[in-house]
């Protein structure tokens, strides 16, 4: 589990209300409370605080358990729904709801601007309103306008601190980050936060609060067009008998570009963080007349190579009506619990509609779609599901999955058995006789 050194001797400690309180919220607050920083989550949601208060997270997230339960134990971390109480006192509102994003990864922004809207009459005097949910550059320019109008005598500062958790790596992503962006309007409020930071890094990069809001969208609008590239250019690898793996290493060892580019093939992106970010910049451009087909394109080249399995497993197997299909990992990422947005998930109901059977490993708690409840069997271990199928889908990269042995995969599939590895986890399989193995990027044997 990741941990933090303890506030130095220059830091302070800050009492802070942590509003919003799904995955980034929980995170927040427990890492901060880690910090001995005196934190209150706050939710409106009174089955969310209940859970909380029983240690029942609202998303799995390696140490987070701990990390909450450590801080209500020596009394850093609270958790109510009840704003004026959880504001009474403090320093810091720091926003940190998870921003709702649909199937066609639009947010809905409103959603957040009511919670907060709500909160910011309540908030004494000088308090400094922290936001790093997932909204669109200019939304702390409108709750600055709100908060002239609704409590104009407040005198609050408003700053933005991009959200930069990985799933399933949040807790180092939080306390140990190799930079941390911060946009602010005034010094007051860069006197508390590097209090409210102090003993997680000294690393800071300023800039204005707009710009920071717009990095965020850069960034991930930037990793979504590194995938889309890559994945396009390795379907190419496919048909010319290149490997688009071996092209990976030429572009990173070119200095231009680096060994750290987000440049390897596999799986398309999922789960709607970076779709939410083009779709912003989207949105934003059309506003203002801007052409700026960049963002849109990204977007259609994903969804395009989503069907990457579809179009390989029907390629080989043709019709699926019958068969039995292994899948391994349904989640959106390893080292969590949710289903939700993830790629795997929507493989899955491919496959369902086709008429497969499903035969189903995850390492986590998940719960299997009540949709596929007659065509899908969950299994205890991985190699049990293969016995039965005659073709295995990797959809979620589980480290567990990587430690298998080539031997006892061999030893638990029949002859003539096909594994569809679109991040070439197993990518000691490829020549193996007796399996046909396909991962993107590299052609038919």
């Amino acid at each position: 589990m990741a941990s933090a050194e303890p506030m130095g001797a220059g830091g302070a400690k800050v009492k802070v209300c942590v509003q919003g309180l799904w995955h980034l919220g929980s995170v927040t607050a427990g890492c901060l409370a880690s910090l001995g920083h005196d934190v209150i989550g706050l939710d409106f949601d009174d089955q969310t605080i209940g859970n909380l208060q029983k240690g029942t997270l609202p998303v799995d997230e390696p140490g987070l358990n701990t990390l909450i339960d450590d801080g209500v134990a020596n009394g850093n971390l609270k958790f109510t729904s009840d704003a004026k109480a959880a504001v009474s006192g403090a320093r810091v509102l720091w926003v940190a709801y998870d921003t709702p994003v649909d199937d066609d990864d639009k947010a809905d922004v409103d959603f957040v601007f009511r919670q907060v809207e709500s909160t910011l009459p309540l908030l004494e005097e000088n308090t400094v309103v922290v936001v790093s949910s997932q909204m669109p550059v200019g939304s702390i320019a409108q709750l600055e306008q709100v908060s002239s109008r609704d409590c104009p005598h407040k005198n609050l500062s408003f700053c933005s601190s991009p959200e930069n958790l990985r799933l399933g790596r949040a807790l180092e992503a939080f306390l140990h980050p190799d930079r941390v962006v911060l946009g602010i309007r005034n010094d007051e409020a860069k006197d508390v936060l590097c209090d409210l930071f102090d003993g997680i890094t000294e690393n800071f990069v300023w800039m204005g609060v707009e710009s920071a809001e717009m990095t965020k969208h850069a960034i991930n609008a930037f990793l979504g067009m590194s995938i889309a590239f890559t994945n396009e250019f390795a379907t190419v690898c496919e048909q010319v008998n290149a490997d688009a793996r071996e092209v990976e290493i030429g572009l990173k060892t070119e200095q231009r570009i680096g060994p750290g580019a987000y440049l390897a093939p596999g799986s398309a992106f999922s789960g709607g963080t970076l779709a939410r970010d083009l779709k912003f910049l989207e949105k934003i451009s059309s506003g203002y007349n801007l052409a700026n087909p960049i963002f849109s394109s990204v977007l259609k080249s994903n969804n395009e190579h989503k069907k990457w399995v579809q179009r390989r497993i029907r390629s080989v197997l043709g019709d699926l009506k019958g068969k039995s299909i292994a899948v391994w990992g349904l989640t959106y990422k390893p080292g969590t619990d949710t289903l939700r947005r993830s790629l795997s998930v929507e493989t899955c109901d491919w496959l369902h509609q086709e008429g497969a059977q499903i035969i189903v490993h995850d390492p986590s708690e998940c719960i299997i779609p009540d949709r596929w409840s007659k065509q899908a069997k969950r299994v205890k271990t991985p190699l049990t599901a293969l016995h039965e199928a005659s073709a295995l889908i990797i959809g979620t990269p589980w480290p567990e999955y990587r430690e298998l042995s080539l031997r006892d995969i061999k030893n638990s599939v029949t002859e003539d058995f096909v594994v569809f590895d679109s991040d070439r986890i197993l990518g000691d399989l490829s020549p193996c006789s007796g399996i046909s193995y396909f991962s993107v990027g590299v052609g038919d044997e």
